[in-house]
């Protein structure tokens, strides 16, 4: 099952319809990294009240898409080219002595189960939902790591998992990202299958590195942009 968000049973609030177009324009790019969101804009656009804006807000906040500054108000959650760098050497460090930790080869079991939510992400990557694709996502890291049978690691890999939430998200809408990332997840459930844990500690590395490059590639373009603007008089 993929969940809530892809079961036609679920009835969506206005806060949750608000949280998830906001989201999408996050994904797609439409919203970029710093950007401020103005309640008063919001309001002309999905027609509910403050209220409900504001319990999008919170929604989002929570996921650490949002940052919510004094006197400033929310804003798309941004990271410096410094920040990005550091976080992503704590994310492959963790990652890397999670996959080393894993008993190859897992149980049969853990690979059936890993293997289904697998066909559970391409299905959402198939049906373009981006929500799933990142609950999916989640749920098969989160699953694989979870064999090296130490909680304390895996709580750090799900903390910087969520950190990153946002740099994650720069792919979500990019088919030929989201084809290398479904080969690379097929071949993550054949390393299971296998005894090489450096291999599968590799892989799972690298399968990191193109949501960072994408990311820094938007934050270096954007200082780019900015660099060559006049100055203001």
């Amino acid at each position: 099952m993929i969940g809530d968000a892809a079961s036609p049973q679920h009835k969506r609030t206005p806060d949750e319809e608000i949280a998830e177009a906001l989201e999408s324009d996050i994904i797609f790019g439409r919203l970029k990294p710093g950007e401020r969101l103005r309640e008063e804009a919001l309001l002309e656009r999905f027609g509910h009240s403050r209220h409900f804006i504001r319990l999008a807000f919170a929604r989002l906040e929570k996921k650490g898409i949002l940052v919510h500054t004094r006197n400033v108000g929310a804003a798309v959650r941004a990271f410096t080219i410094a920040e990005v760098e550091e976080i992503y050497d704590v994310r492959e460090m963790i990652q890397r002595q999670a996959a080393l930790r894993i008993r190859l080869p897992a149980e049969p079991d853990n690979v059936a189960r890993i293997a289904e939510i697998q066909r559970d992400y391409a299905s959402c990557v198939k049906a373009g939902d981006l929500r799933g694709i990142h609950a999916c996502n989640d749920r098969f890291h989160l699953a694989i790591f979870a064999l090296c049978s130490n909680s304390h690691l895996l709580a750090l890999v799900k903390q910087y998992m969520d950190l990153t939430y946002v740099i994650r998200t720069v792919t979500f809408s990019d088919p030929k990202a989201l084809e290398a990332s479904r080969k690379q997840h097929e071949l993550m459930i054949e390393q299971l299958k296998g005894r090489d844990n450096w291999a599968l500690a590799e892989l799972c590395v690298q399968h990191l590195r193109p949501n960072k490059e994408k990311y820094l590639g938007r934050l270096r373009e954007a200082a780019e942009i900015a660099s060559h603007k006049p100055a203001a008089e």
